[in-house]
């Protein structure tokens, strides 16, 4: 079994009145993670529910809010109980109908998964204002799939292993970049069983999540739109030039690539600017949740080559980023210019920036490039990172301290 690490997050909010709603990508391990709360409650002596809008017995519940209720007082009874609902994103508002029950005042808790439709994630989140909190579970992180890889030996003591171990870090970081952290491709040994299984996943979003979504069953111009976007990850992205190759309107290539991001596949990063003549501001870039889906949409995975892997690197770095700040209210950026300088992450704190360069290489010396020199002299941040395989070291430039750091340093030592 691969262990979440939500899953105690989640035990902690148990305790809580509001709802739980958990929310991420198709096949994540959403279902699971509540089969998990379910029996860790029910060795509790708890009394549980378990329904699922997947399941057609279970759809009958959901004709009324009064149905519901009386099915879950003839399995509960009229006391204490816990009701997991899962793939409430086919419930037709679903928002408002789960509001209605939570304000009779019934004394059950709620744990509510759904996959990212707008529909779960727009309306339900309006409507649900200040009667839940949402736990995004995406697919597995670095550090639970090497927890799983090495059979959980090192789990307490993770980044003495990446220390030491050197080698099989580098091999455990490849395999992830290529296959990604879908659990059930993680759990599969053979690689064609892992790209059939990465298709099943792949097919099932669009069969269940888009077709739904769009209204429409020919999807040809929204596949091929996420060729295209997993060819160029960390690149600028032209709405023109896509419309152009797609014969789609602006309009539509953007609101595909809203599907995309609120539907957890795709992530879109902005630029950082102040200076509105000389720098970039209207050309976004954008990254993958799953690097195991990412390949895949190029026939690449299991076979990513070196004209990928160091963009695969920064998707990475960029995920680590994101985890770092999810609790926060900073945001993160790209910065590039017109006259060619860019730097890869700048995290915005509001008072501070940090800017974060990303090198898929085995660093010998402390070498600054002349992107990110020119962002240090330009805002004088009073730190920046550059993250690599393994090397380690600090420098100043000006009152700029430089930190070079390997990628597992950031995982467990870096914080804000």
């Amino acid at each position: 079994m691969i262990k979440r690490s939500l899953l105690e997050e989640l035990k902690l909010h148990l305790l809580q009145k509001e709802m739980s709603f958990i929310i991420g990508p198709r096949q994540a391990g959403k279902t699971f993670l509540m089969l998990l709360l379910k029996e860790y409650l029910e060795k509790k002596g708890k009394k549980t529910l378990f329904l699922s809008l997947d399941i057609e017995r279970d759809k009958q519940f959901f004709v009324s809010q009064e149905k519901l209720i009386k099915k879950i007082q003839l399995e509960i009874g009229t006391k204490q109980g816990y009701v997991f609902i899962d793939e409430i994103q086919r419930k037709e508002n679903a928002g408002i109908f789960l509001k209605g029950i939570y304000d009779t005042g019934l004394p059950y808790k709620f744990i509510i998964s759904g996959s990212g439709s707008v529909e779960l994630k727009e309306k339900i989140h309006e409507s649900l204002v200040g009667r839940k909190r949402i736990f995004t579970l995406n697919t597995l992180s670095f550090t639970e799939f090497v927890n799983f890889r090495t059979n959980y030996k090192y789990q307490n003591k993770l980044f003495e292993f990446f220390k030491v171990d050197e080698q099989k870090t580098k091999e455990l970081l490849e395999e992830y970049l290529n296959f990604g952290g879908y659990p059930r491709v993680v759990l599969e040994e053979e690689l064609e069983e892992k790209k059939k299984i990465i298709d099943e996943i792949y097919q099932s979003y669009l069969e269940k999540d888009i077709s739904y979504l769009l209204g429409v069953k020919k999807t040809e111009i929204f596949t091929n739109l996420l060729k295209i976007m997993a060819s160029q990850i960390g690149k600028l992205v032209n709405f023109s030039e896509l419309s152009s190759t797609l014969g789609a309107s602006t309009n539509t290539i953007k609101n595909y690539l809203w599907y995309l991001q609120k539907t957890f596949i795709l992530q879109k990063i902005t630029p950082y600017f102040k200076n509105l003549r000389k720098e970039i501001t209207k050309s976004p870039i954008f990254y993958f949740y799953d690097l195991g889906l990412r390949n895949y949409a190029l026939a690449k995975m299991g076979s990513i080559d070196s004209s990928d892997i160091g963009f695969l690197f920064e998707n990475f770095v960029l995920n680590i980023l994101k985890e770092k700040i999810r609790y926060t209210s900073a945001g993160i950026h790209f910065w590039r210019t017109k006259d060619g300088a860019e730097v890869d992450f700048v995290i915005n704190y509001g008072k501070e920036i940090v800017p974060f360069e990303v090198k898929y290489k085995e660093l010998k010396e402390p070498k600054i490039n002349r992107s990110l020199k020119n962002f240090i002299l330009k805002y004088n941040p009073s730190k920046a990172f550059v993250v690599n395989l393994k090397f380690k070291k600090e420098i100043n430039l000006n009152k700029t301290k430089i930190y070079f750091i390997p990628f597992y340093e950031l995982i467990f030592n870096y914080d804000q």
